[in-house]
């Protein structure tokens, strides 16, 4: 009898909770065009942050959706809003009849279909039970599912709370003030994991040029960083043991140029992976018989499955794409025909991506001990740098961004195609044009060590100082499309 006493005493405390929260939210619905310009401009710069985020015509969940206008801005594909509020449901639906709303508790959401992106904006602070909410998550989200959320930083609780009292924002009720740490844990005792976390929102005040200057830059550069007002994480759920038994086609693409010698190693080492491999050599700008070696190769070993392309573009980023293109695998993998990376190795890329642990797969060459000349000094310093510098630029950790090694679904990869437009037509390699479209997209990354062997035929195509300067020129341009948005 205790225990249900208990639990019925928590029961009416979170009843009188949300009612409370409810007819607050009500109120500030119905003074809404008098609170609009308080507020305003922290609003707006969300606003900026989650449509960089979040791509058109996606199915999207918006838990405390408010008005409407942060999911409408989404231009979703199926877009659906639920808060505590009538007022602001009935303000949303009249305002955005295309989009569904829902009017109740978070904790008792009850719905019968996924989405692609679920949106929890400064809903966290104000819920009674976190957890529960996650858990509730799990019921509307799928492996590919993001969860972005942002919320308060708990250093900015005191100046909140002045501003509320002098009545400079919109007035809110007593917080969780929760840190990044508690939402991560609680994440991960319902079944997610966070791809990444950064702040944001420095100067909450539209004041020309220093807004732009702290909200854009200087938040995201430590110590400032410290003192921002919001912090956003990104989560996905954890994969499932049905997942992980899935059995996809694999395509192996296989760039080669001026590799004669190292092609019947190729066929003859790559494992068969999965429901079936197929490998995709794309050769192009030989100055050696690369191209008809292939061809005699594929001939004397029709166990394989194996097809063959003239590239008719420069550059390994061309010939990669091509190959993708032709590929008809559910799993896509590069292997450079150098064999500087095993083909033994790839077994450890595919079993990374079918069990969900990753959804993109990048190669390590600098974890192991290399052979002598695999890697001259002055490469290995330029690697260790972008290492550093991707790290920090993409939110993810990333030791190795040269390593020609890179795996991810066909499905994904079409997702990185649609949005290439957003970096351009910049990286003759291709390693970065696909991590820099990972990251646009919130993909998890994965790390996977392998042993860099010298290479044992021709030299390599790697212009140590041009094209590291070329690499440095994309950080910078990427920065300013990744970090500084």
């Amino acid at each position: 009898m205790r225990l249900d006493g208990e639990t019925s005493a928590k029961t009416a405390s979170a009843r009188e909770y949300h009612e409370k929260r409810r007819m607050h939210w009500d109120m500030v619905a119905c003074k809404k065009d008098s609170w609009q310009s308080k507020g305003a401009f922290y609003h707006k710069r969300l606003g900026e942050i989650y449509n960089h985020l979040v791509q058109p015509g996606q199915r999207v969940l918006d838990i405390g959706c408010g008005t409407g206008e942060l999911l409408a801005s989404f231009k979703p594909s199926v877009g659906v809003g639920v808060d505590l509020s009538g007022e602001m449901i009935k303000r949303a639906s009249l305002k955005y009849p295309d989009l569904r709303f829902i009017q109740t508790d978070v904790h008792e959401l009850s719905l019968n279909e996924t989405f692609d992106i679920i949106i929890m904006s400064d809903i966290v602070n104000d819920l009674w039970d976190v957890q529960s909410t996650f858990m509730m998550l799990g019921r509307v989200s799928e492996t590919k599912t993001r969860i972005i959320i942002n919320t308060y930083s708990l250093v900015w609780q005191l100046p909140l709370m002045l501003s509320q009292a002098l009545g400079l924002t919109t007035p809110l009720l007593p917080q969780n003030w929760l840190t990044v740490n508690d939402i991560q844990n609680m994440l991960y005792l319902t079944g997610f994991e966070v791809i990444r976390n950064w702040p944001e929102i420095l100067w909450p005040i539209d004041t020309p040029g220093l807004s732009t200057l702290l909200n854009k830059y200087a938040s995201k550069l430590l110590p400032f960083s410290l003192f921002s007002l919001t912090n956003f994480i990104i989560a996905r759920k954890r994969p499932s043991e049905v997942e992980k038994q899935a059995k996809p086609v694999v395509s192996v693409i296989i760039p080669a140029r001026n590799e004669t010698g190292n092609v019947e190693e190729i066929i003859r080492r790559t494992p068969e992976m999965g429901a079936g491999t197929e490998l995709l050599f794309v050769e192009g700008n030989s100055s050696d018989n690369t191209y008809e070696t292939i061809e005699k190769a594929i001939t004397a070993h029709p166990e394989r499955k194996c097809r063959l392309f003239k590239q008719t573009g420069k550059g390994k980023g061309d010939a990669v794409r091509l190959g993708f293109l032709k590929a008809s695998g559910d799993i896509l993998m590069i292997l450079d025909a150098d064999m500087t990376v095993p083909p033994e190795d790839l077994p450890r890329f595919y079993k990374a991506i079918v069990s969900g642990e990753g959804e993109f797969i990048n190669g390590v060459r600098l974890v192991y001990p290399m052979e002598k000349q695999a890697m001259r000094y002055f490469n290995l310093v330029g690697n260790k740098f972008f290492s550093l510098a991707f790290s920090w630029l993409l939110g993810q950790p990333i030791k190795d961004t040269l390593c020609g090694t890179k795996v991810l679904s066909m499905k994904d990869y079409r997702m990185i195609a649609q949005n290439r437009l957003y970096f351009g037509d910049f990286d003759p390699f291709g390693d970065f044009d696909l991590l820099f479209g990972a990251a646009k997209l919130n993909m998890k990354i994965v790390e996977i060590p392998i042993r860099y062997a010298e290479r044992k035929y021709g030299d390599t195509n790697i212009q140590r100082w041009k094209h590291g300067l070329m690499l440095l020129k994309m950080v910078i341009f990427a920065s300013r499309r990744i970090k500084f948005v």
